[in-house]
């Protein structure tokens, strides 16, 4: 998969770009605030309908303009595919795909894939849950466009029932409120428990990967695995019908808990990734140079994975390589070989490793 061009019109800092990308690796070389980030985030966008960077749209619009536009031509199987694609904030988003208009935007999921690995992937080993859960569900959707549906019939879900549980106000539910959190729990069991398996389905197929990248990025000096967490979740559990049924069980048992504090306590909206390096927990564990190369060989995992599955996604390194020392540069660099399409950012040409053969695209400073 490729893009070979990009227009970008009032996206972040550009207000009117237009980029020819060849296939191979690409550098893109610059100064801070030139806006290399930008390009590739706007990339990313075409295949995710989201930032890696920011949970809402609004920050994609240059500032003054009421819509952002990221237009892009695409070579995927050797066919090519036009996408013009109009972000509103607030508004709903226009997506048109070779001169037809899509009925929705989410349409466009699985013509574009992507793996981005960037800065803010250090969340994955030093952050909160939330972005472990994103990482696991974001390369579900990569893999199947319409786990998208589940995941957000899951949310939805878990909104109205947080809602009515909020507004008990820590008193029994009426019959009437009985009956309608009895009607919420069997969609947040349907929806949740599909999202658990398709959590654990896709995990044990990046679990190979994972160790074998950690190996490379490290030189087999730090054995990495990566396994689901659940509070709740015997793990010995891994049919559907079992999660399901230990899904309503643990519903049953935290429902005074729930009531007294007004949230839901049990689903996959609490798990995590655990993440073990070398037989300690990488969180609060790892160095800061740990923590790249565990965020790298998860990238490079999925990235493994995806390319097995259809073709070679577009693969993005946002600044990866200042954080490396040599060895990890270069076992990087070894491990991207052969990839159809690479977009690299860098701000200086000293980043980037002269082993690396690259096209590259200077951002000066005019």
């Amino acid at each position: 998969m490729q893009i070979s061009k990009l227009t970008l019109r009032d996206f972040r800092n550009h207000t009117n770009l237009n980029l020819s990308f060849l296939p191979g690796a690409t550098t893109i070389v610059g100064p801070n605030g030139r806006g290399k980030t930008n390009i590739v985030e706007a990339v990313h966008y075409l295949a995710a309908l989201g930032s890696h960077r920011v949970s809402q749209d609004g920050p994609l619009i240059k500032t003054g303009s009421t819509t952002a536009h990221v237009d892009a031509t695409v070579i995927k199987h050797n066919r090519q595919a036009q996408v013009e694609l109009t972000i509103n904030y607030p508004g709903v988003n226009k997506v048109i795909l070779n001169g037809a208009a899509l009925p929705k935007p989410k349409d466009l999921l699985g013509l574009v894939g992507t793996v981005i690995f960037s800065p803010e992937d250090l969340d994955l080993i030093k952050g909160e849950p939330g972005a472990r859960r994103r990482f696991i569900d974001d390369f579900s959707t990569l893999l199947t466009p319409k786990f998208i549906n589940t995941r957000s019939e899951y949310e939805r879900t878990l909104k109205q029932r947080n809602t009515l549980l909020k507004s008990l106000g820590r008193k029994n539910p009426t019959e009437s409120a009985k009956a309608t959190l009895a009607a919420w729990d069997e969609q947040l069991v349907t929806h949740g428990s599909e999202l658990i398996s398709t959590r654990l389905g896709n995990l044990a197929k990046l679990q190979p990967h994972i160790l074998n990248f950690g190996n490379t990025i490290s030189g087999n000096s730090e054995p990495l695995i990566v396994n689901y967490a659940s509070t709740w979740l015997p793990k010995e559990t891994d049919s559907i019908t079992e999660i399901e049924n230990e899904f309503r069980t643990q519903l049953e048992k935290r429902f005074k808990d729930e009531v007294e504090r007004g949230v839901t306590l049990v689903g996959p909206h609490r798990d995590d990734l655990d993440i073990i390096l070398s037989e300690m927990p990488a969180k609060g564990y790892a160095s800061h140079g740990q923590s790249w190369s565990i965020a790298i060989a998860l990238r490079l995992s999925t990235f493994t994975v995806l390319r097995t599955h259809d073709d070679d996604p577009i693969l993005i390194l946002d600044d990866v390589f200042a954080e490396l020392d040599e060895k990890r540069r270069t076992r990087l660099i070894n491990a991207i070989t052969g990839v159809e399409q690479t977009l690299i950012t860098a701000a200086v040409q000293e980043d980037i490793p002269k082993e690396l053969l690259s096209n590259q695209l200077i951002l000066d400073d005019n």
